[in-house]
């Protein structure tokens, strides 16, 4: 078992019990739910954001007349659903399940929104069928228990336009230090090697999780928070040069200018994870066919280590009458090939389970990338991403308050380990005010 992520989840009961709250089960939050079938006909409630789910359900219904599930679906989880979750657990009406990220659940467990599904014998026979990390990200690290079903991850990897490495004779980038000098040379030809995103702190993260970086952890009754320990300082000091030699540009995210920028070949690389695939292909389609994709760049040269950036779960909500039901649909949800493939299918949705990237869809050439059967990239990528990575019950602050400083730092004023700074001292206020244990 790994001693730092159960740390963590023995933190994150500390905080339950400190709320005020107790988790489903017994006095102190530590016995699973009864996970028994019920009598009869079932019907469940399903809230998620992934781009075609109705007709995924659609299968389910039809081949389970006795569970029956409703899909609602949303904006993803920080722009309302989250939310939405969080009042409906308050006023006792939440959906039965819910699609939830991983750096979000230590959130809704401090919050007792989470029913815990260690006594439902299907999830727990499951544990080895997922990637290993991922199964951490929804257990907390305690070996009877889980929170969550997980759904899809996001290792990260290099999308790069090879045309245009090709024609101006510049290697591709092995390493950070290759990187930036590669950036050097993209920059001599009026273009620049990627973006750095001021909004997208989830990114900065995954870099920090490659370079063997954790910005939480617990010592059994204490939260710690460092944002600036050493590979989070490494990676903010690289990525702040860059920016101080004009190397990369600063266009905020998700916008027409930085879909315009891969488009029109202002911006030659991507760093990103494995759904980052549709995004570029949506964005930038008058570059189709020039794209492929590479591992990320490592710290050391022979190094072999992946970062993560997003990737959710399926969780069943506290109050739910009906956890084995529900359960069993989250399982065919995120294991068997026919819904796996279908997600994949309409959202690029990257399964967490070890057949899952097996699946024939993930083995075949993609043509907006010349061919490249890209996902064998990511499918490597998924198994040199740590374990030892743990998110804090505040994500959403954390995020927020880090990305303000970001915004602030591109423009000159401050740096990005200033931001990561301050960005520290705001969360353990944030912890602090919620009565959470907390080491300054």
């Amino acid at each position: 078992m790994n001693l730092k992520r159960t740390a963590v989840a023995a933190a994150v009961l500390s905080a339950v019990v400190l709320s005020g709250c107790s988790s489903t089960g017994s006095e102190g939050g530590s016995a699973a739910a009864s996970c028994a079938p019920a009598e009869g006909k079932v019907d469940l409630s399903f809230t998620s954001w992934i781009p075609g789910i109705e007709e995924v359900v659609d299968v389910w219904n039809k081949e389970n007349p006795d569970i029956q599930v409703k899909v609602q679906t949303g904006p993803n989880g920080n722009s309302g659903t989250y939310q939405n979750f969080f009042n409906q657990l308050k006023a006792g009406n939440a959906p039965d399940l819910g699609q939830i990220e991983y750096d979000a659940l230590p959130n809704f467990r401090v919050q007792n929104g989470l029913m815990d599904l260690g006594a439902c014998d299907d999830v727990m026979a499951a544990k080895d069928d997922f990637v290993d990390w991922t199964w951490g990200q929804v257990s907390l690290g305690e070996s009877d228990s889980v929170y969550a079903v997980p759904q899809d991850s996001g290792p990260m990897a290099m999308f790069y336009r090879a045309d245009l490495f090709e024609q101006n004779g510049i290697a591709i980038p092995t390493t950070w230090a290759e990187y930036k000098e590669a950036a050097k040379k993209v920059r001599a030809t009026g273009a620049y090697i990627t973006n750095f995103s001021q909004g997208d702190i989830n990114q900065f993260a995954g870099f920090v999780w490659q370079a063997g970086g954790s910005w939480f952890d617990n010592d059994g009754s204490d939260w710690t928070v460092d944002l600036t320990d050493p590979a989070s300082k490494k990676v903010a000091d690289y990525w702040q040069d860059l920016i101080d030699e004009d190397l990369v540009s600063t266009v905020p995210t998700w916008t027409t200018e930085w879909d315009n920028a891969y488009n029109s070949s202002a911006a030659w690389t991507w760093n990103s994870a494995v759904w980052g695939a549709n995004s570029i292909a949506s964005g930038a389609p008058d570059t189709a066919g020039k794209w492929a994709v590479a591992k990320a760049p490592q710290w050391e040269a022979g190094d072999s280590a992946a970062g993560n950036w997003g990737g959710s779960s399926t969780a069943v909500f506290t109050g739910s009458k009906h956890p084995y039901e529900a359960s069993k649909f989250a399982l065919w949800l995120n294991t068997s090939d026919e819904a796996l493939t279908m997600v994949n299918t309409s959202a690029n949705i990257y399964p967490a389970t070890k057949e899952g990237l097996n699946l024939p869809v993930l083995k075949e050439g993609v043509d907006f990338y010349g061919g490249q059967p890209i996902y064998d990239v990511f499918a490597e990528a998924s198994s040199e991403v740590s374990e030892d990575f743990a998110w804090g019950p505040t994500m959403t602050q954390t995020y927020n308050d880090v990305s303000d400083g970001f915004k602030a730092a591109v423009s000159g004023d401050g740096t990005l380990l200033d931001a990561l700074t301050k960005g520290q001292s705001a969360t353990i206020d944030a912890l602090k005010a919620q009565s959470i244990p907390v080491k300054e």
